[in-house]
């Protein structure tokens, strides 16, 4: 008898900078989510397809749920929690060792509301004692009624397949969505742009990778050449910025620019030439044409 095929949708949700996008990149076993030790980096919901011989898991990262101030902020909380509806089941993170605070209640309280059921998945592991995991979980297992409880270490792959498992029993029978070849939906220029966003928030401090956009405003490919030439404005909100960002004498987007285009190429499997630039967009953040231009949509 052939075994019947699984397909459905699983949210990854949490608060800010437990994980999620790592957990997506390690599940993948390719890298399509930013990640960077600074929380919202993840601004987008990107959908990663897992494509297995008797299923296709299709997981939907999203930004961290935190108290959202501003435009921007506010619809990266709504991709999250909107993520949540009509999923098959949701994979709340949270980070071992952490005490349970009021983001953590905020996201256990939408999550009841809806009928998903909802995995523990207790990330970073590696970094705690045993008894500090054990508190944790009774103390979220008191909170909520879960339908599992998985520890991992997304960035070890610890614990990892057993939560692949997991989402395998709580999808339905259902058709491929997606070619066996896809890993995910959004565009290569998209996922282009969001390359170049995570070295300027891995390669600056304070408040200005928050306010950076990544517009690319020419992806051509040169098949011919095994070559994409691509374009791409780095916007800012203040002036001082652009300084900051092009650093003394070019050094800082050059550099930028380095590690963009090492990990764009690894991404699409061919040579790229990049050129960067910085412009000024006071308070784009708060703009929604261009929020929505960036494709935050």
């Amino acid at each position: 008898m052939e075994k019947s095929f699984r397909s459905g949708f699983i949210a990854i949700v949490g608060r800010p900078n437990v994980g999620k996008s790592t957990l997506l990149n390690r599940i993948l076993g390719q890298k399509i989510a930013i990640t960077s030790n600074k929380p919202q980096t993840t601004r987008n919901r990107i959908l990663g397809i897992h494509n297995l011989p008797s299923a296709q898991v299709l997981f939907l990262d999203t930004p961290g749920i935190h108290k959202a101030k501003g435009r921007l902020n506010r619809y990266m909380v709504e991709q999250a929690l909107g993520a949540c509806k009509d999923v098959d089941a949701v994979f709340f993170l949270v980070e071992a060792g952490d005490s349970v605070g009021g983001g953590d209640e905020f996201i256990l309280k939408t999550l009841s509301a809806g009928k998903a059921p909802v995995v523990l998945v207790i990330n970073k592991i590696d970094t705690v004692e045993k008894s500090c995991l054990l508190a944790q979980i009774d103390a979220y297992s008191k909170l909520f009624d879960f339908r599992a409880i998985v520890p991992v270490s997304a960035i070890k792959g610890q614990g990892v397949d057993d939560l692949v498992k997991e989402a395998l029993s709580l999808l339905p029978e259902g058709p491929r969505y997606y070619s066996e070849d896809m890993v995910t939906d959004l565009p290569e220029r998209f996922i282009a742009a969001e390359m170049i966003r995570e070295k300027v928030f891995r390669r600056t401090r304070q408040e200005i990778p928050y306010g950076v956009g990544v517009q690319v405003e020419n992806f051509e490919e040169k098949p011919e050449k095994n070559l994409v030439v691509i374009q791409a404005a780095i916007l800012v909100p203040r002036e001082g910025h652009k300084g900051i960002l092009l650093g003394k004498q070019g050094g800082a987007i050059r550099e930028i620019g380095i590690d963009a285009r090492g990990e764009i190429e690894r991404f699409l499997g061919c040579r790229v030439f990049l050129e960067l630039f910085v412009k000024v967009k006071k308070d784009w953040t708060e703009s929604e044409r261009l929020i929505r231009e960036l494709g935050y949509e």
